[in-house]
């Protein structure tokens, strides 16, 4: 089983949404770099459970304990081991799962491929797994600012709920009102109709997907490489390990199809700038110093509260009704997960340059 993410500077995770604790072990980290744990612990609380009438109602304080690897507040060297000890699991909630796969969820797959699983919560099939690289990603952050003494600045923001969007491009965005609200649309008008929505399905029993848009700004050119190791490749890499995440997208994306060549070029300017910017930052698996901007969809969450038709462990049919704390839409938590693994892509293509 993978449970490794990075090259060089690499995060090693380990934990179940019901076990005792999850955790990691991070290798690769510069010694003598002073850590901000404020700014670490305000990134997990961004992603925590229970923050929002909007989200799963599962109370955790998500708080980070450092292990190794940190001494009088800076970096050695040596591997960070950490842990965030899980407080309230409910697995009763979950005892009518156990014999049975719910439908769209990992359990199905699990089972015949290792033959025993976790049901309480998926175990580590589950997003809880997320608060870990949000962790790491935040180092990765302050790596990125201390040690390469960089000014990349990553930004990340929900574009859409359903069929609900933030008609606005991202330059156009004031990153800094992300979290105004508790859906993190940047844009008190359109957030209140997303929250709205969110609330109605909540009801119903029922799920909503939606969109994150994410800009990489002040970037240097030369990260990534032109065959197997292209910057937008570990991009959409790192993107579709999110749990609940079915589509990535790179500057024009998928609307690339419908264009043509004179429409799409970037043309330069005589400073190695481009007069657009429809590569999305990077060209030939390279960065070319303009903006990274990248769409990441995610699905509906898979456990609603209404009753489903699936199999049990002897492929009988058998009705099946949610139970328990789930999120009725996944992408406002998700904005800091989006934000922290861009941060690992990054990180580690800045250790490869050097």
């Amino acid at each position: 089983m993978s449970n490794t993410f990075g090259k060089i500077f690499k995060l090693t995770t380990f934990g179940e949404s019901h076990g005792k604790a999850i955790g990691g072990i991070i290798d690769g980290c510069p010694a003598n770099i002073e850590l901000d744990f404020e700014e670490i612990q305000h990134q997990l609380d961004r992603r925590k459970p229970g923050q929002s009438k909007i989200t799963t109602q599962r109370k955790e304080s998500d708080t980070v304990e450092f292990l190794s690897g940190i001494f009088e507040g800076k970096t050695t060297g040596t591997p960070i081991a950490f842990q965030i000890v899980n407080e309230n699991q409910k697995s009763r909630d979950y005892s009518h799962n156990k014999e049975v796969f719910r439908p769209s969820h990992a359990d199905f797959t699990y089972q015949k491929k290792y033959g025993i699983r976790d049901y309480r919560g998926g175990g580590r099939s589950s997003a809880r797994e997320t608060a870990n690289w949000v962790v790491a990603g935040a180092i990765a952050k302050q790596v990125i600012k201390k040690h390469f003494k960089s000014n990349i600045e990553v930004g990340a923001y929900t574009s859409s709920i359903g069929k609900i969007y933030l008609e606005k491009p991202y330059q156009a965005i004031d990153f800094s009102k992300v979290d105004d609200n508790i859906v993190r649309c940047p844009n008190d008008e359109v957030a209140s109709k997303m929250i709205q929505l969110i609330e109605e399905i909540k009801k119903e029993g029922d799920t909503i997907g939606g969109k994150i848009t994410c800009a990489i700004k002040n970037m240097p050119i030369g990260l990534g490489e032109p065959v197997f190791n292209k910057l937008h490749a570990q991009l959409g890499f790192a993107m579709l390990s999110i749990n609940a995440v079915k589509g990535f997208e790179f500057g024009s994306g998928f609307c690339s199809a419908e264009m043509r060549g004179t429409e799409h070029n970037d043309l330069f300017n005589e400073d190695g700038t481009t007069k657009s910017n429809l590569s999305g930052g990077i060209q030939g698996g390279i960065s070319n110093g303009m903006d990274i901007y990248f769409r990441v969809g995610f699905k509906p969450v898979a456990t609603i509260m209404q009753k489903q038709e699936t199999i049990d462990i002897n492929h009988k049919k058998v009705t099946l009704q949610g139970k328990g704390r789930h999120d009725p839409c996944v992408v406002p938590r998700a904005v800091p997960i989006v934000e922290a693994l861009t941060n690992l892509v990054l990180v580690d293509f800045l250790m490869m340059k050097k």
